[in-house]
């Protein structure tokens, strides 16, 4: 088996969409979960790709597609980018689910329209950053690397800081953000902010 990680190519946007639902389920497969296949890759994977490609950084696993880190090196400007060029169009393929709809799907419809605000508490780390690897590239050593390169990266661009968030409910990767120097900033109702400066 041959792992590797490499810079992103547009030819990826699809396997981006697959990674992001099969560890949607707090870093387990959540095919089950939503009916529409591209609803959570829309949201946590594919407008950081398309808006900051230099940004994105894939894992391989025998050439395919496993594993990827992405995000932005300037939160606000994300989220000025992504209401005028990403959210304000999805909203036309998706409109509001009714109010008594709780599936996963209308959660994640509903974070659509909501659009991306960036925390405040956060603003110390001005980058933010997602990552996701699928079982064959997990417990390796290969997040460790991608975070390493990643914010390798951002220090080249000059940022200060970066965040994340993660479930409370995603124990594997509460540990791991801490073991790679991430410190927690932020603690919500069902989720953490980690944070580390550069």
């Amino acid at each position: 088996m041959s792992i590797a990680i490499r810079p992103y190519h547009p030819s990826d946007l699809y396997s981006l969409y697959q990674i992001c639902l099969k560890t949607a389920n707090s870093g387990q497969d959540g095919s089950h979960l939503y009916r529409d296949p591209e609803l959570i890759g829309a949201i946590f994977a594919a407008p950081y790709a398309v808006a900051e490609p230099d940004l994105c950084l894939i894992v391989t696993v025998d050439e395919v597609p496993s594993g990827y880190i992405l995000g932005t090196r300037d939160s606000a400007a994300f989220a000025t980018w992504a209401e005028l060029n990403w959210f304000s169009h999805l909203r036309r393929r998706y409109p509001l689910p009714a109010e008594g709809d709780h599936s996963f799907d209308a959660a994640a419809i509903r974070s659509i329209h909501e659009g991306y605000s960036p925390e405040p508490q956060l603003a110390s780390y001005p980058a933010h950053l997602h990552i996701d690897l699928l079982p064959a590239a997990q417990g390796q050593g290969w997040g460790r690397r991608l975070i390493e390169q990643f914010l390798a990266r951002l220090r080249e661009l000059g940022v200060c800081g970066v965040h994340l968030g993660v479930g409370k409910a995603n124990s594997g990767a509460v540990q791991f953000y801490s073991r790679v120097g991430f410190q927690r900033v932020l603690e919500a109702d069902s989720w953490i902010g980690y944070g580390r400066l550069l």
